[in-house]
């Protein structure tokens, strides 16, 4: 006689996030942005159920210190489009990380690996990116996670 097991599926009460901390010093991008998508769906805990975000909060620090590989930093280039017509802008990865918003290369990164859906857009809302080394939340108290000891290949030398 087989015996049935349940499911478990984690409710929205089960779920208590919690904060970290990543410096993102001479970090490689995609795989820091890869990591950061998955605890912020909250795939690296067992309770993980797909229509319930159980992802935890992440705080970036240092983004402009983020390091992208080969020749991506001068030759990646990101487009968006005015809505009018000719409309189409662009700018490569070094005219952000060296302009006003070096945070919206990690934030892009990380938003394309999301969910496209109201999950996804959810879940965005939980990552912080600072480009210096200062951050507003310290009274959540969060823990550092250290990317960079994870793996050999998470820090390259330029």
């Amino acid at each position: 006689m087989l015996q049935s097991m349940k499911t478990y599926s984690a409710k929205p009460a089960d779920v208590d996030p919690k904060w970290f901390v990543i410096d993102a010093q001479d970090v490689v991008l995609g795989r820091l942005a890869a990591l950061v998508a998955n605890r912020l769906m909250g795939k690296h805990k067992p309770m993980y159920t797909p229509n319930i975000d159980c992802g935890d909060f992440i705080v970036i620090i240092n983004a402009e210190k983020i390091l992208l590989t080969g020749n991506k930093r001068s030759e990646k280039t990101y487009y968006w489009h005015t809505g009018y017509p000719g409309g189409i802008k662009s700018r490569t990865a070094d005219k952000w990380l060296d302009g006003r918003q070096p945070e919206k290369v990690i934030s892009k990164a990380v938003e394309r690996m999301l969910p496209k859906s109201v999950m996804g857009r959810k879940q965005i809302k939980k990552l912080k990116i600072y480009a210096g080394s200062n951050h507003p939340h310290e009274a959540q108290s969060p823990e550092n996670l250290d990317v960079a000891a994870m793996n050999p290949k998470n820090k390259r030398s330029a």
